[in-house]
């Protein structure tokens, strides 16, 4: 099967493709949204760490930005078999304590897109998990790599 050119909602996503297996399904046949979920994780890590966030950073600055608040809109279902690929975007610092990243979830084999979502997160402390201002290394990554367009905050 010919696949679809994947129509991005945001130019230049991070791309993470993922292969659905067996054990990503739940009884209704179809990926589990708590595999969504780790999907998202994932890609965000990798996303970060891409940039230079590296978990190193993070112990050496004391500092990690924290999920606040995720919502996914489950637009199309994955079934065993089928090859995924998640595009993701930063699209919101307020250059102080609070960023935000959207995700998109496509099948390529009909280009449909079978997921939407959107994260916040605030900057913490690591030892006492307070909010905490994002240290200037944070910024700086966060602020160069944020792509204008998106929901926000």
């Amino acid at each position: 099967m010919t696949e679809q050119p994947i129509q991005w909602d945001l130019p230049d996503p991070f791309i993470l493709e993922i292969q659905v297996v067996e054990e990503d399904t739940d009884r209704l046949g179809h990926a589990n949204n708590v595999v969504y979920v780790c999907w998202l994780e994932d890609i965000s890590w990798a996303h970060v760490e891409s940039l230079g966030m590296t978990w190193e950073l993070h112990e050496a600055t004391g500092k990690a930005m924290a999920i606040t608040r995720t919502e996914i809109d489950y637009l199309a279902s994955a079934n065993a078999g089928d090859r995924l690929v998640m595009g993701t975007w930063l699209t919101d610092f307020d250059g102080r304590f609070r960023s935000a990243r959207e995700f998109q979830l496509v099948r390529p084999a009909d280009g449909k897109t079978l997921v939407r979502a959107v994260s916040t997160h605030a900057c913490v402390d690591l030892k006492t998990q307070r909010p905490s201002r994002a240290p200037k290394e944070f910024a700086d990554i966060m602020k160069a790599a944020t792509v204008a367009g998106g929901m926000g905050l």
